[in-house]
């Protein structure tokens, strides 16, 4: 095929063009784990997989509501990856699902203590607070209801 038959599906690359292979590790099972702060920070729940870039970490965020609640929801999100390819693992499951109760507690707390995250969030409000100030992440000096 030459170049002026290639379309959308067979792409631009010249003849004879080296291809790469993308490699991921891929973790035995969900154990170790670090904890769901550290995770965050990291950029993975899983020691194993942990390979900083030109081996910098990040340093771990402040403690807050906000933090804590990203930093449950990144662990769901690693736990939701894991079981996409470790579906029959049980005890990483039952870790999903406690995360996820923890998750739902979490926004809840915030919610209260800072308002609503989302428009969705105010499914039986008594009236539209989605513009109060400060934002969410801006916790301290929330303004009253």
């Amino acid at each position: 095929m030459n170049s002026k038959q290639r379309d959308y599906r067979t792409g631009s690359l010249p003849d004879r063009f080296p291809l790469a292979t993308a490699l991921t590790p891929m973790q035995d099972s969900a154990d170790p784990a670090y904890e769901s702060s550290e995770a965050l920070s990291r950029g993975t729940l899983f020691p194993g997989l942990d390979l900083p870039f030109m081996n910098v970490v990040n340093p771990d965020l402040p403690a807050t509501p906000m933090t804590e609640m990203m930093a449950i929801d990144f662990v769901v999100h690693e736990l939701g990856l894991y079981l996409d390819t470790h579906a029959e693992d049980d005890e990483a499951f039952a870790l999903f699902q406690s995360f996820l109760a923890m998750q739902k507690e979490a926004r809840r707390r915030i919610i209260e203590i800072c308002g609503p995250m989302k428009k969705t969030d105010l499914i039986g409000a008594d009236r539209y607070t989605w513009l109060l100030d400060p934002w969410p992440w801006d916790y301290s000096g929330r303004k009253e209801r």
